[in-house]
């Protein structure tokens, strides 16, 4: 059952209490597959350019066929109509965002990327004069005063901020839900939109913007972008300001975007970077890409057509004309240090917190878990170092490599903050092993869908992943998939 939610102009969505138990609350009632097609079409053109893809909006908006006012009034009734479906947004902006696109219309729009393009923000870095909840009760209620520098850079181009997207507690899950909503995956409500940028991915695959915001601890961007059907990239380390929480989990924390098509994506995190050169997606050179598909936890096995997603994004690009082999990933023990600095940053970063009595059970269970981890001193540089060193002989041979996104499809969509700490981490390990190794290390990694799940009816998606510096190649590699094996943008 969908939780009745009534917008409030610039103001945190206000909902109303759900008619369930305790521990369902509005959850979907039962699973119901959308379009369960093992290839999605692609979308023909888009009449409505305010509703197109972001570079189609941009240049309308510099050319003058479109005004920044009509995009964000087009976008905030698509917002205000649908997004109930998905509960993808915890704070819309109506009014602000309608002041804010008549002040643009007021600077030198030739000059401006991002011109008019509608954007939402997930609700855990700082958007002046609104909070920054990260989906949790115990952290402070009130207005921030000024703009994370990613959300400066967008506005800087000329993006418009239309909302803040669901987060689970912290940013710490895999799923996306709060005692208020549970975020539900649009192709199929019944499953959940990922975490724990789940909110952002569900406003892009819905169609409500066509980029979102997201940041990637251990799989926040792809993994959502993966259930959804959108293509979400997490840059390597130092290519975008992080700047979350205490020390940005580590340094496994980074900054990216999710959109409808590569070239939004590149266009935006090329905002974000502050370097032009990555929104050029030419096809690449002739590239050596490995082909990985085993998982790196061996205890669970990996649904066959997720595996079937990697090996057709590695056909595409043989039939491109690159070198693909198949091979494994030295993943080691890297799955064990990866658990356990997952405990010690949320203890970090929940010692800051205002009010930490207010915790949900599973976050609290969490939090105790990592501070043992830091009173016995488990998590060492070293440990990085080792990974990071196969990995590089690694990739002595390939340019990329391409796994399976997930292992299975999304679980289903319901109230996991009612849920014990072991049964949220089984769930997440269970559908997502594949994602972060990435972040462990700090290189980048992306999630490009690859057609659809016949039994579940949500996306399938490949990652592609590369060694440091290698966010062009990334997106180059990408954009020439999407191109020889396109897919439906969003369900809308």
């Amino acid at each position: 059952m969908q939780i009745k939610a009534t917008v409030v102009a610039d103001a945190e969505i206000v909902v109303a209490p759900p008619v369930r138990s305790n521990t369902e609350a509005s959850a979907p009632a039962q699973d119901s597959p959308l379009g369960a097609n093992d290839q999605i079409p692609a979308d023909s053109a888009d009449k409505d350019s305010a509703r197109g893809p972001a570079a189609t909006i941009a240049a309308g908006v510099r050319e003058g066929s479109l005004t920044a006012t009509e995009v964000v009034e087009t976008t905030m009734a698509r917002i205000v109509a649908e997004h109930r479906n998905t509960n993808a947004f915890s704070v819309i902006r109506t009014e602000k965002a309608r002041a804010e696109a008549a002040a643009l219309e007021q600077r030198d729009l030739d000059v401006l990327p991002l011109a008019g393009v509608p954007i939402a923000i997930k609700h855990n870095i700082a958007v002046a004069g609104e909070t920054m909840r990260s989906g949790s009760a115990a952290t402070d209620a009130r207005p921030v005063a000024d703009d994370h520098p990613v959300v400066r850079r967008l506005r800087a181009a000329g993006a418009v901020v239309v909302g803040l997207t669901t987060v689970p507690e912290l940013g710490l899950w895999g799923t996306t839900d709060t005692p208020e909503r549970i975020t539900g995956n649009p192709w199929n409500v019944a499953r959940s939109a990922g975490g724990s940028s789940g909110g952002a991915a569900a406003a892009v695959a819905a169609g409500l913007v066509p980029i979102a915001h997201g940041n990637d601890g251990l799989g926040s961007i792809r993994v959502p972008a993966a259930c959804c059907g959108v293509y979400g990239i997490k840059p390597g380390r130092y290519t975008v300001p992080a700047e979350i929480g205490v020390d940005s989990w580590s340094g496994m924390l980074e900054n990216g975007v999710l959109a409808t098509t590569v070239g939004d994506a590149a266009l935006a995190l090329s905002v974000l970077a502050a370097r032009p050169d990555l929104a050029e997606v030419e096809p690449p050179g002739r590239l050596r890409i490995g082909l990985a598909v085993a998982s790196p936890l061996r205890c669970f096995p990996v649904d066959r057509h997720w595996t079937n997603a990697a090996r057709t994004a590695a056909s595409v690009a043989a039939a491109a004309g690159h070198l693909v082999e198949p091979t494994a990933l030295p993943y080691g023990d890297a799955m064990l240090w990866i658990c356990l600095r997952w405990l010690a940053v949320g203890a970090r970063d929940a010692a800051a917190l205002p009010h930490p009595d207010r915790l949900q059970p599973r976050t609290r269970r969490h939090l105790a878990l990592g501070r043992l981890v830091q009173r016995l001193r488990l998590v060492r540089p070293a440990q990085i170092d080792r990974v990071e060193a196969r990995l590089l002989e690694y990739f002595e041979r390939f340019d990329v490599v391409i796994t399976p996104t997930l292992a299975c499809p999304p679980p289903k969509a319901r109230a996991w903050h009612h849920r014990g700490w072991l049964a949220n981490v089984l769930a997440t390990a269970r559908f997502s092993p594949f994602t972060p190794l990435w972040n462990l290390v700090g290189w980048p990694a992306a999630s490009i869908p690859m057609g659809m799940h016949p039994d579940v009816g949500t996306p399938v998606a490949a990652q592609l992943a590369g060694p440091p510096g290698s966010e062009s190649s990334l997106l180059r590699l990408s954009a020439q998939l999407e191109t020889l094996h396109p897919w439906r943008r969003t369900i809308n």
